[in-house]
């Protein structure tokens, strides 16, 4: 845990002793109206919950308020708590520092909380070294040293380091630098290292490749660059042309990092951008770190406890325990959401700097497509992470198994399918059907469906029309059709599950069924009057709603190309002399609407059967 040295006493006061035999009203009447940090409580003792509060007293009320203002998490939490502690502290400030030293030293269940965060490696350069290296540290102090990070893993980090010995030859040995050896290591020959040695570099020359090392950490390549073409220039008028080739070689490698890094920023100056992806218990939070203009690296963290958490509160927690131990804090700070408690976390932030700390929310312009970029990244990142928790022999297994038990299954779904619909106000009506057998999507018996007899924006008649036409062929096709399911899952909710089930006792199928609904990602099942509630970190839950995305993914993607389609058909008709296989041809070789428009006459000549008065009649169409 990261030691906490500040300038004052971080509290005046303590309350120690054990209060769990007094009444939850009473020790929350004893709270005093101060700022400081409460810590919710078990009967086992455990602490369930760490706050901050500028008032100790009407903080902790609030978590008791009315069942109708809070979440499904907190009336959990609640049920639970029997003790109240606190800490008094002198400022909201210290309050701040205090809580996010004692999440990250109980790692409270309903807190959100940054998984591992103890762990996070830095990269650390100490110049008061006689022969300074850059090494990995994953304790990070005030001691004088240069930190960078932290990083989100050990293989980020030594990603990084990786960069840094391509680009730069400091010493990454652990031989005791005499300067008397007699050979030097094979990174000498391999002009990654100066030969310190044997004596080949004075210690001055050698400490001024760490500073280049810790400028371009710094985001200050073009210094960099400037430097090793100032040295490349002395080195031919020396006529030293092997250490200026050698030189042109380094400079070229770090332009051509710096060009990757011009491209990818989107905006001016120095600062971080941070944005996420959320998704049950679990969100991916991406930090881009924009120096002088470039991208100079990014991480990924992944945060717990996010179930029933406003993106808001997620960024501010993610904010507080992720700066708590940073070893670089820009003067702007960039977000996809505001956060609470903003001007308090400036100013704790601001003093840690020792300059100003601003918080923008991004809305427009380049900033906006930066966090929409940083914002993708994270949505990415966090379907990997879902794929890997749920995608090992040992997770699927224990999920099948969890579905066999809580949705009353006779088996293990080895085989499920998943159905949806998708239509706008019953125009372009499709249906989807995926298949996933042994916790894996199987796109090969994936199925769509367009609605033909309904026309009417009705979901469930909808559903009824796809299972008929689903399991009507399962009696006399020979293919994929023929299998039947060990559970269908349904996306709604009860009105959803029970037009299935009707369609299955019409046609005498005999399967299990059960229905997933969005907004409380509860379970209904046949016969069971009240929906299943599965905890947010559940196995078996992360499955089911796997499934269910994938299914409304390719319910929705089937929908959207229809609609394109014919938003594009209905434009080109009444163009005249253009008939149906020229339509189709134009659209397969442009790809849309707005690809038509925008080729040229010449262009749209190159299709077949479009000739030059056509395409002429053509272009003035659509202007």
């Amino acid at each position: 845990m990261l030691d906490i040295v500040p300038t004052d006493p971080p509290f005046s006061g303590r309350k120690e002793e054990p209060r769990s035999s007094v009444p939850l009203k009473v020790q929350m009447a004893s709270l005093p109206s101060r700022p400081g940090v409460y810590l919710l409580k078990d009967s086992a003792g455990r602490v369930l919950y760490v706050g901050k509060a500028s008032n100790l007293r009407s903080r902790v009320r609030a978590h008791f308020g009315s069942s109708a203002d809070i979440s499904a998490k907190e009336r959990q939490m609640q049920s639970r708590i029997t003790d109240v502690d606190f800490i008094v502290t002198s400022s909201e400030q210290q309050a701040l520092i205090l809580e996010c030293t004692l999440i990250k030293k109980h790692h409270p269940r309903y807190n959100v909380s940054l998984r591992d965060d103890k762990t996070f490696p830095y990269l650390r350069i100490d110049l008061k070294e006689p022969w300074p290296r850059v090494h990995i540290t994953r304790r990070w102090q005030r001691d004088g040293a240069r930190y960078f990070g932290p990083f989100a893993s050990a293989k980020s980090v030594r990603e990084t380091l990786r960069l840094l010995k391509q680009l730069f030859p400091f010493c990454s040995c652990r031989r005791q630098i005499t300067g008397r050896d007699i050979r030097p290591c094979l990174e000498y020959h391999m002009h990654r290292c100066l030969g310190p040695c044997i004596g080949k570099v004075s210690r001055d020359e050698y400490v001024e490749v760490i500073k280049d090392v810790i400028l371009f950490l710094d985001g200050h390549q073009d210094i960099v660059v400037r430097e090793l073409s100032r040295k490349m220039a002395e080195a031919s008028e020396k006529m030293q042309f092997e250490r200026a080739a050698w030189l042109r070689d380094r400079i070229r490698a770090v332009e051509s990092v710096v060009e990757g890094q011009r491209l990818a920023a989107a905006v001016r100056g120095n600062l971080d951008a941070i944005a996420m992806a959320q998704s049950g218990d679990l969100a991916d939070v991406q930090v881009f770190f924009i120096r002088n203009s470039r991208l100079v690296g990014r991480e990924h963290f992944t945060v717990e406890g996010v179930e029933g958490e406003s993106p808001g509160r997620v960024m501010t927690s993610f904010v507080k325990q992720y700066y708590l131990s940073a070893a670089v804090v820009p003067s702007l700070i960039l977000l996809q959401y505001p956060i609470e408690d903003e001007q308090v976390i400036a100013r704790w932030l601001g003093a840690q700097r020792g300059g100003t700390v601003t918080f923008r929310v991004a809305r427009r312009g380049a900033r906006r497509e930066l966090i929409n970029v940083v914002a993708e990244n994270a949505r990415q990142g966090l379907e990997m992470l879902k794929l890997k928790l749920d995608s090992s022999a040992e997770a699927v297994s224990a999920a099948l198994g969890e579905l066999q038990k809580e949705l009353l299954l006779p088996v293990k779904p080895a085989r499920v399918e998943c159905y949806d619909i998708s239509n706008i106000q019953g125009a372009f009506a499709v249906g989807s059907m995926v298949v996933f057998e042994n916790g894996q999507p199987k796109p090969a018996h994936y199925r769509r469906f367009r609605i033909r007899t309904v026309e009417t924006p009705d979901d469930c008649a909808m559903l009824r029309e796809v299972l008929r036409r689903r399991f009507a062929k399962a009696s006399v096709a020979e293919d994929s059709w023929a299998v039947m399911p060990d559970l269908v899952l349904i996306d709604g909710g009860r009105g959803q599950l029970n037009a299935a089930l009707d369609v299955l006792l019409e046609l005498g199928i005999k399967v299990s069924v059960a229905s997933l609904a969005k907004e409380r990602e509860e379970v209904f099942l046949p016969g069971v009057s009240s929906p299943i509630a599965m905890p947010p970190n559940s196995p078996a839950r992360r499955l089911l709603q796997r499934v269910r995305d994938e299914a409304h993914r390719f319910a929705v993607g089937y929908h959207r190309r229809l609609r394109q389609k014919r938003s594009t058909a209905s434009v080109l008709d009444g163009v005249p002399g253009l008939g149906a296989q020229r339509r189709k041809a134009l659209v397969r070789r442009f790809g849309s609407l707005r690809g038509i428009k925008s080729a040229t006459v010449d262009e749209l000549r190159t299709v077949p059967g479009i000739t030059a008065k056509l395409a002429e009649r053509l272009k003035e169409y659509l202007v």
